[in-house]
């Protein structure tokens, strides 16, 4: 098991053209943790953003009936890559992986399953 450092510095070494991730509270929009990032790419902010996404999508799923979990979000971007992945079991159902890659750079199929090996890992 990982701590959310841990966990989040992983992602960050195992990922190629990784630049950025977050351990996000949907319900508070706060990041719990964060590592990479810089001055264009302020994870805080995404990371309240984002929380925004991921509600506007369980509203969406319910107006339509849909009674599926969602699993991830891909928002593509011209040079990014911006990775939702939505973290289960007890006690992390309020809580999602935020990871940003250099397009450029990075193997969207190997960053998905890195991110889900991180989370099955993660201790919170």
């Amino acid at each position: 098991m990982a701590n959310v450092e841990t966990a989040l510095k992983d992602i960050m070494t195992s990922v190629e053209g990784a630049l950025g991730a977050a351990l996000v509270d949907y319900n508070s929009g706060m990041a719990l943790g964060t590592v990479g990032g810089g001055r264009e790419l302020d994870l805080t902010v995404a990371a309240a953003g984002n929380t925004d996404v991921i509600r506007a999508n369980a509203r969406t799923m319910e107006h339509l009936g849909l009674t599926d979990a969602l699993e991830d979000v891909l928002i593509t971007l011209g040079n990014q890559y911006h990775l939702i992945l939505l973290c289960t079991g007890r006690g992390r159902e309020t809580l999602f992986l935020y990871l940003v890659l250099d397009r450029h750079n990075a193997n969207l199929a190997m960053a998905r399953h890195q991110l889900r090996r991180v989370e099955a890992d993660l201790e919170v």
